[in-house]
């Protein structure tokens, strides 16, 4: 699997982790010319942009590590253009970011970092 295929996968395993937990899947690959939202999510009235990092087991660095303040920058920027396309500027916004984890033998594990950043 090359590296976009393993950030697609990851992007479906994140996915379905909050599906599982009861949110909605409002999009996913959102993109803008600041950059791109990998899901956008709901529950409880509480829209979730969810930066997704995907790393194999032995990576040195955790994932959730990539999202530092200039990616954090280009993130808040998309997500106020995807709230003025969609007439949602109203609502509660929350920064998720989820490690997903490789693991040997095919497995995957998800460790979501809830309100990772605020804008």
């Amino acid at each position: 699997m090359d590296r976009a295929q393993t950030g697609h996968r990851g992007e479906a395993i994140a996915a379905k982790f909050y599906l599982q937990q009861g949110y909605r899947l409002l999009t996913h690959n959102f993109r803008t010319r600041m950059g791109e939202l990998d899901l956008v999510l709901e529950k409880d009235g509480v829209i979730v942009i969810c930066e997704v990092k995907t790393r194999a087991a032995n990576a040195v660095i955790r994932p959730g590590a990539a999202v530092d303040y200039n990616k954090q920058k280009k993130l808040v920027l998309a997500a106020q253009l995807y709230l003025q396309q969609t007439d949602r500027l109203e609502q509660t916004i929350r920064f998720d970011v989820a490690e997903v984890i490789c693991l040997p033998e095919g497995k995957w594990q998800v460790h979501l970092i809830k309100n990772a950043f605020e804008c």
